[in-house]
């Protein structure tokens, strides 16, 4: 629980020492990004995720990270 906290103040750290509402809503636009090609991922055939170089079980760990959680390169 502790890590899921420390991550939302991290990818929300930028929206609250600037307060931009502009700032919210590219940051929520991105989480649904991820949280699309997370699930994208997660239905995948296991040979299709074989081209892309991942099992079914990195697969499905990775459609199951939290949705604020994004790549940092996402945040800038």
């Amino acid at each position: 629980m502790f890590a899921s906290l420390h991550t939302a103040r991290l990818a929300t750290r930028g929206v609250q020492a600037g307060g931009s509402l502009q700032r919210l809503v590219s940051r929520f636009h991105l989480a649904l990004a991820a949280h699309r090609q997370r699930r994208a991922l997660a239905h995948l055939d296991p040979h299709l995720l074989a081209d892309v170089g991942l099992t079914v079980d990195e697969a499905l760990a990775e459609a199951a990270r939290p949705l604020w959680d994004v790549p940092s390169n996402w945040r800038r």
